[in-house]
């Protein structure tokens, strides 16, 4: 694998194990949430290890699955800077529960994660891509279960 696409796996598994940082602190803070942001934390988490995993499997051979991470090396460094920001600044000042289920929403919207469903959604993946697309399972959607989630538990 050449060190572009190195620096984007890196910086895509460094991505979803900050989100799931995030959603890990959003455990701790909101107990009557937590099995909905334990949930999260183990998704974002096996997308970071399906990142890792064609990392070791298929890049020796040149034939990592270059979709399964986004293109913008830029985007992706900026991306996690601003969330280890946001980490730091959430952990030493609690949101409310409805400041974590938008800060959540935005998340899952962002660009990175929108690749990652894009990635999911796409109707013409190689052999290889779909493979990792059933490794995945059903850990997608997240914004859209978010949304639910928020409808049903607004107080």
């Amino acid at each position: 694998m050449d060190e572009h696409l190195s620096c984007l796996a890196d910086e895509s598994i460094t991505q979803e194990l900050l989100v799931s940082e995030m959603y890990l602190l959003f455990h701790a803070i909101f107990p009557e949430d937590a099995p909905f942001w334990w949930r999260m934390v183990e998704e974002e988490r096996n997308h970071a290890a399906l990142i890792r995993s064609a990392c070791e499997y298929f890049a020796p051979v040149d034939r990592f699955p270059e979709k399964l991470v986004i293109q913008n090396l830029s985007l992706l460094r900026e991306t996690n800077k601003k969330l280890r920001t946001l980490l730091e600044t959430l952990s030493k000042d609690p949101p409310t529960r409805r400041e974590a289920l938008s800060t959540a929403l935005e998340l899952e919207t962002s660009a990175g994660e929108l690749h990652f469903q894009q990635f999911i959604d796409d109707k013409n993946l190689s052999a290889v891509e779909k493979i990792f697309r059933q490794l995945n399972g059903h850990d997608v959607e997240h914004a859209d279960r978010i949304r639910v989630y928020m409808e049903q538990h607004e107080r």
